[in-house]
């Protein structure tokens, strides 16, 4: 009877988290090997000018000298020195007769020699004297070592960017999973706020704490809001609308609805309004504007959970450009993450999936072509968002 067979979800999750340290190591080995082929050929390189040097100078005390012993000397030693490189030789008297042949890669030496002696001249002219005779020689050996180091490198070049697209891939595939998992997270989040609520108005109206006309108001409002909730995430990923929105408007709409939302009688929180009427007037898609609104909105909230505090929502225009911006008296966000601020996942929250400003980022700047920052302040926080102003015929 055979044992149990892995499942295919449970290789895939071992070979997973075997990934990172198969990658390490191979990146780790394949670094090696380039530098160990770069140290070769550095070596090669020295050691190929030095033997250079010293041919030239042989030679050239053989030519300078009018001695012919000097010369025939000479020509002999460039001949040793040659095939002590390994390199292919064969050596002519003044009549084209071979004389001396070394490192040929065959051992007869009747029937290819003329074939292979043409060869060598097609590749090297020959070097020596009429008088004298000729030295042919062929490719250094070394030549072969360089192109096979030449391909190692190529290797070693498309194996790590493999090894990149790889990791990128699997990168890409874990970030987008935890998009959808913040997104999931976000979702239940948009709707906490109101559900809490529509249960906080059942219950006033079991105790007859509030007239029933008051509360049917709340409950209508929670109920809209539910709506457009479910709106937000239906718009995520199609074209913006084009709208005109007062930004004073939407500044006091999202203000009334967190007004009778946040706390009254301990660590009182004042919202505030700023705005010049309702205007300044933009285009945009009004639902999506507002969730990045009420994001920054909640996100002063909750930094002032456990203190009083007000937080200020103040529309203006200025040139051709209008903003908006959500002021708190809170603790500030902290220095260290003020670059990262906008990325998924960054938080200060406990339990928090750093989705909201990263949303809120891409509605404002991708939808609509604005810009969202947090603002320098001594005190507090200021996230200010700008626009594009409407044209004035609109």
């Amino acid at each position: 009877m055979s044992g149990p067979t892995a499942s295919p979800r449970g290789r895939n999750e071992r070979l997973r988290r075997l990934a990172p340290a198969a990658a390490l190591l191979l990146v780790t080995l394949l670094a090696g090997l380039s530098v160990g082929s770069s140290w070769l050929i550095a070596r090669h390189l020295r050691q190929q000018a030095l033997t250079a040097s010293q041919l030239y100078s042989v030679a050239f005390r053989g030519q300078i000298n009018p001695d012919p012993d000097v010369a025939n000397s000479a020509l002999v030693d460039v001949t040793r020195r040659i095939g002590s490189l390994g390199i292919p030789l064969i050596l002519t008297d003044s009549s084209g007769r071979v004389t001396a042949t070394a490192n040929l890669p065959f051992a007869d030496t009747t029937g290819r020699m003329q074939q292979y002696l043409a060869d060598l001249d097609r590749a090297n002219a020959p070097y020596g004297t009429p008088s004298i005779g000729a030295v042919h020689f062929g490719s250094i050996p070394q030549g072969r070592i360089l192109g096979t180091i030449g391909a190692l490198q190529a290797l070693t070049i498309l194996t790590m960017v493999t090894v990149a697209l790889v990791a990128y891939r699997n990168a890409t595939h874990a970030q987008r999973d935890r998009m959808w998992v913040a997104m999931a997270r976000e979702a239940a989040h948009q709707m906490g706020t109101p559900l809490t609520s529509l249960q906080g108005w059942i219950e006033q109206l079991r105790a007859e704490g509030l007239p029933a006309k008051k509360i049917a108001e709340f409950l209508d409002a929670d109920a809209e809001r539910l709506q457009r909730v479910a709106q937000r995430f239906e718009r995520i990923g199609n074209p913006a609308r084009r709208d005109p929105i007062a930004l004073g408007a939407l500044a006091e709409r999202v203000a009334g609805y967190y007004r009778p939302r946040v706390p009254k009688h301990s660590n009182v929180i004042q919202l505030f309004v700023r705005a010049p009427s309702a205007g300044p007037i933009i285009l945009g898609d009004p639902v999506l504007l507002e969730w990045a609104l009420e994001v920054m909105v909640k996100n002063a909230i909750d930094a002032l959970q456990g203190r009083d505090g007000t937080i200020t929502i103040a529309a203006e225009a200025s040139g051709d450009r209008a903003s908006l911006r959500v002021i708190d008296d809170g603790p500030g966000v902290p220095r260290e993450i003020r670059r990262t601020l906008f990325q998924p996942g960054v938080t200060t929250k406990r339990g928090g999936w750093g989705i909201g400003l990263a949303l809120a980022r891409r509605v404002v700047e991708d939808g609509h072509q604005g810009e969202l920052s947090l603002e320098p302040t001594p005190h507090g926080s200021t996230f200010l968002m700008r626009f594009p102003l409407a044209p004035p015929s609109t």
